[in-house]
């Protein structure tokens, strides 16, 4: 019932910095079978060095007798554009060129990677979307996307997320740039450019992914006599040549951009007043640990949407609480469905 799938689009695609991009290309993923009256869709956005296959990384919360069963929901995932998962990204041949496009890769922000998969959503004929539902850099765009198409959607779920990116977290995303660059291969075109660079700044987005709880318990010292190599060094290690093995510093440099660029409320006029926009029923969620997106920017999209709920997931993982907490984020989901269900109920009385 999983399908891997690839949509090409050859016009010229214009970005929101007015650089375009010649054509584009996006891998995606369904899960499930679409209801004659397509009214069943449930769209994921993927977090930062994820990919289409949200089987694999929130595999929790898809499959048989889940959240989003595959026998009740048509569920559509499409690898955003930057990234190195079949879509269109800068180590793509440039067909302009007829090379990768490596440093020349346009800058891409979250507005222009939700035109792209509103863009294939159109190809696919979906006019209405029962759920869009993403997690941090995902839920930015989920959030977005509610905003730019505000009658696609019902129900917007977007969890560890924000309507504008915080100084604190452009701060930790530009030290991990500043690692990358700091490589002198950095400055090369070719696929390995930055590698080693790379590795560090995953270590650095680590320590932000994470806290100092979730440290404490999974990395404590073995043994109390050591002065050197100590548990939680080798992780930081291991951690950074594990994403080296399936992504490539370009991509990760142009999508850390794309989540500092997130401000609903550019040219807009304000960020309340973009978040008005939204008609979806919402729910923001939250994570108690999260120093990344701390919950009271969840809590501050909550309170300026329409028809809106807050919820927090009591985690000590820290912002990934959203990839671990399977249990919490269900009993969630299942109270908003349920009281969406009663307003919708009422409403039609």
């Amino acid at each position: 019932m999983l399908s891997h799938k690839v949509f090409n689009y050859k016009n010229n695609f214009k970005l929101e910095s007015g650089a375009q991009l010649p054509g584009f290309q996006l891998h995606y993923t369904t899960y499930g079978k679409l209801a004659d009256d397509k009214s069943n869709v449930i769209w994921v956005c993927h977090a930062f060095s994820g990919s289409s296959d949200f089987t694999e990384w929130w595999s929790g919360l898809f499959g048989s007798g889940k959240m989003y069963d595959p026998h009740r929901y048509f569920v559509i995932c499409a690898n955003m554009p930057g990234s190195c998962y079949g879509s269109t990204g800068p180590l793509s041949v440039n067909p302009v060129t007829g090379k990768p496009f490596y440093h020349d890769f346009p800058m891409l922000t979250n507005r222009d990677i939700v035109a792209s998969f509103d863009t294939l959503r159109r190809h696919l004929g979906f006019d209405r979307i029962h759920t869009i539902i993403g997690c941090s850099l995902g839920g930015q765009q989920a959030v977005e996307w509610a905003i730019s198409e505000p009658q696609v959607f019902e129900h917007l779920i977007s969890i560890g997320a924000n309507a504008q990116h915080s100084p604190w977290a452009i701060a930790f995303n530009e030290t991990q740039r500043m690692a990358i660059a700091a490589d002198a291969s950095w400055k090369e075109s070719h696929d390995q450019a930055g590698i080693e660079g790379m590795k560090a700044a995953r270590a650095v987005g680590l320590l932000s992914y994470r806290n100092k709880i979730q440290y404490d318990k999974s990395q404590a010292h073995i043994n109390d006599d050591a002065y050197d190599q100590f548990r939680a060094s080798s992780y930081q290690n291991y951690q950074g040549e594990k994403l080296a093995k399936r992504f490539n510093a370009f991509s990760y440099w142009l999508l850390s951009k794309a989540m500092d660029s997130q401000n609903v409320g550019r040219k807009r006029g304000g960020i309340e007043k973009a978040l008005q926009r939204i008609t979806s029923k919402s729910c923001f969620v939250g994570i108690t640990t999260d120093i990344l997106f701390p919950k009271e920017e969840q809590e501050f999209m909550a309170n300026h949407v329409r028809n809106a709920r807050f919820e927090v997931i009591d985690s000590d993982y820290g912002h990934d609480g959203f990839l671990l907490e399977y249990e919490k984020l269900t009993a969630i989901l299942n109270r908003f469905y349920d009281d969406a269900c009663h307003i919708k109920q009422i409403k039609q009385a």
